[in-house]
């Protein structure tokens, strides 16, 4: 039966990888985007199926973030799975290293990152777990996490910090969250090849892996499409690594 997707920064990368393969599947896909409506445009256009819709929103704001649930469930006739994907990511713009930036750029940089990775993620659980509720129907959560949060981002700390707190707000809403039949798990990629770091990618990334290559957005996808599936119910509240052996925790 057709379920009701909502991925969240779905421009490119993980999130257009993750939208694709959940319309193969015959789902309906709200495609979310940030800032990249273009983007968006062509990853809804490349969708197989019908039933779609293209949804634009700061997730930083939680007011965009409750429209951004509501358009959701009323376009798709309902949301059954949430992906949160949406994140200010890992670049030469948010580096900020304590003996690189100033204080006000080391606040800034904190700021947006929490605000979107975490509290964006936090307020669209909410408002989707809420209509999930109402509705009286099991639903699914998949967070997008980073092997960063367990391996450390010492130039972009703030991105590892609140990869940790998105697996640790997982864990919490997987128990409170369970009474009402909602799944909430999570993925930790390591270094996957999007197009946004495409020119980072060289051999001393594919060493870290002893695969010697770095992931693809299409194994992340493959991953959450099987966690948002009835039969991984039983996996709530597990973070799954995705990360080709190039980091390994107990």
């Amino acid at each position: 039966m057709s379920k009701g997707i909502l991925v969240t920064g779905a421009s490119r990368g993980i999130g257009r990888a993750v939208a694709t393969a959940f319309a193969a599947r015959g789902d309906r896909v709200a495609v979310h985007y940030g800032h990249r409506a273009a983007d968006a445009e062509e990853t809804l256009s490349q969708l197989s199926g019908e039933g779609h819709l293209l949804i634009g929103g700061d997730l930083a704001d939680p007011e965009a973030a409750r429209k951004l649930a509501d358009a959701a469930e009323a376009g798709l006739g309902g949301v059954d799975v949430l992906v949160n994907n949406a994140a200010v990511a890992t670049s030469a713009e948010t580096a900020h290293p304590v003996d690189g930036v100033s204080y006000a750029d080391w606040q800034r940089i904190w700021r947006r990152t929490l605000d979107v990775n975490l509290v964006g993620a936090a307020n669209l659980s909410y408002c989707v777990a809420r209509h999930l509720i109402g509705r009286g129907v099991p639903g699914r959560i998949v967070n997008i996490g980073s092997r960063g949060a367990f391996k450390g981002e010492p130039d972009h700390p703030a991105y590892g910090a609140s990869k940790a707190a998105l697996h640790a707000l997982g864990q919490s809403l997987a128990v409170s969250l369970a009474p009402h039949g909602i799944s909430v798990t999570a993925v930790a990629p390591g270094f996957t090849a999007t197009e946004r770091v495409a020119d980072r990618i060289d051999d001393a990334l594919r060493a870290q892996s002893p695969f010697g290559r770095v992931g693809t957005p299409e194994e992340v996808a493959a991953a959450v499409v099987y966690l948002a599936s009835a039969e991984a119910t039983w996996a709530s509240g597990t973070i799954l690594d995705l990360n080709g052996a190039s980091h390994l925790r107990m």
